[in-house]
């Protein structure tokens, strides 16, 4: 009869503990510094924007007074149609041209990395270079009208920054050319993933390359779509750097999104209080496209 074996506990040693807590101690910092300054002044705002703070934060609360007065106040609309307007043609006219130059250099033509390099570079830039810069561009005096009309067209008018009914336009004009590019690298690392037998295949049945890309290709897509979408809409609501270089919010508060109402209200109105309100909204807004992402994004890795 063999003897029952004894099983003695394995004590931690110090290396063991610190192997296993130093990954804790090191994220700890970042971790205590984030909930401090991200997460405990959104609460600090929502809380202020239940009061009826001005020029300097009071706790006086008036329950949901102030969202009222936000629903309320005229400019709080006229910039929330302004960021419908500029959110759905900022996106639609980026995902078309990000597709086209996505399926441009799909087709394995000369320089592709010169191109793709130039297609990408305005995203290297800050808003505030590319509203100071598209300022110069659409200026009547200096910029493209002015140059065209030293062309002999004298005719030609392109004063859409001066122009109340124009100026928001001249904003899609800028954040596309600057995020266009961006769009094109997600579609392209999107083509170069589906499988070349599917085209292959589609092209034996007859299929011309547009219907190919239409049919076959863009359904692939999909996924690419779905978070190009959630990004630029991510970006169209904290817009608020190009607003300040190429416009300021004019003329008057034409241009005015969210972001520069809040903005202006909270810093240069002294209504603290009411500028906190919007920038709730502005909060359930991003939130309204960040929680869909992150549920896709954590399905798909789920099912994959």
């Amino acid at each position: 009869m063999s003897e029952p074996t004894t099983r003695t506990a394995v004590r931690p040693t110090a290396s063991g503990w610190l192997q296993a807590w130093l990954p804790r101690l090191v994220l700890a910092p970042s971790v205590a510094v984030s909930l401090f300054f991200v997460y405990g002044f959104m609460l600090w705002t929502f809380v202020l924007s239940l009061t009826s703070s001005r020029m300097l934060p009071s706790y006086d609360f008036v329950g949901f007074g102030q969202y009222s007065r936000l629903m309320a106040n005229e400019r709080w609309w006229v910039a929330s149609t302004n960021l419908m307007v500029f959110g759905v043609l900022f996106i639609a006219i980026c995902l078309v041209i990000g597709a086209l130059l996505a399926i441009l250099l799909d087709q394995k033509i000369r320089q592709e990395g010169a191109l793709r390099t130039i297609y990408l570079y305005p995203m290297a830039l800050s808003f505030i270079v590319t509203g100071v810069v598209w300022k110069w561009l659409l200026n009547p005096q200096l910029g493209i009208q002015a140059m065209v009309q030293s062309w002999g067209f004298e005719s030609f008018r392109f004063d859409w920054i001066i122009n109340p009914d124009m100026a928001i336009y001249t904003l899609v004009i800028a954040a596309v050319w600057q995020a266009s590019g961006f769009v094109m690298a997600l579609f392209l690392a999107g083509l170069r993933g589906i499988d070349d037998s599917i085209v292959k295949a589609a092209q034996l049945d007859g299929a011309s390359l547009p219907r190919i890309y239409w049919r076959v290709v863009m359904p692939c897509l999909r996924p690419v779509v779905f978070s190009a979408v959630m990004i630029l809409a991510h970006i169209a609501i904290k817009s608020f750097d190009l607003v300040v270089a190429l416009t300021g919010g004019g003329p008057g508060y034409a241009t005015d999104l969210p972001a520069t109402f809040m903005y202006t209200h909270a810093f240069n109105r002294a209504q603290i209080g009411l500028g906190s309100a919007s920038a709730m909204l502005m909060l359930g807004g991003v939130l309204a496209i960040l929680i869909p992402y992150l549920y896709s994004e954590l399905r798909s890795r789920k099912h994959g």
